[in-house]
């Protein structure tokens, strides 16, 4: 049960990480032609720098979840990778517990009210353009919801791990 609930999530975050990395081609599109019309023509448009920030913001944080999946997050593992599997187990539950889980539930939490306050305010970017700035944070606290939900896969796994039904720990 708990093993068809860590694949599906697994499954779900890399096909939304597989769908998010197409948002670098409306980067490409948005980067060329400002510096077409900056370089080329000397009309730099006002709206060219924001949405670079907030199509890259989003890919970026969209793809959190995704790169969790394949463990290509930043780790200490010098002691850990030369142990052998229920030992990399057992440090995988007590890290993911102790320090991934509680720091992910709390910025979940945070970013979602960060998120309801700007949807209720209807919050635009302070700048001459003045874009709506509520969906990017929805996206954010989206995005670190599929990471949280990455983390439980993870716990999953390692426990997995841990009872020598899974190999490799994530």
């Amino acid at each position: 049960m708990l093993e068809k609930l860590s694949k599906a999530i697994d499954t779900f975050n890399i096909k939304q990480g597989e769908f998010s990395s197409l948002l670098a081609l409306p980067l490409l599109v948005v980067v060329v032609y400002e510096v077409i019309m900056r370089y080329a023509f000397n009309a730099p448009t006002t709206w060219g720098f924001e949405a670079t920030t907030f199509i890259y913001g989003v890919h970026y944080m969209l793809g959190l979840a995704y790169c969790d999946v394949y463990s290509g997050h930043v780790r200490v593992d010098i002691f850990t990778s030369r142990m052998p599997l229920k030992p990399q187990g057992a440090i995988g539950v007590m890290t993911n517990l102790v320090f991934f889980m509680p720091v992910m539930v709390l910025m979940t939490i945070a970013s979602w009210k960060y998120a309801l306050t700007s949807i209720a305010g209807r919050e635009l970017n302070p700048t001459s353009w003045a874009p709506p700035i509520y969906p990017i944070k929805t996206l954010m606290a989206i995005s670190f919801s599929f990471l949280l939900i990455q983390g439980f896969s993870n716990l999953i796994h390692n426990i997995r791990v841990l009872q020598g039904k899974a190999e490799g720990v994530r």
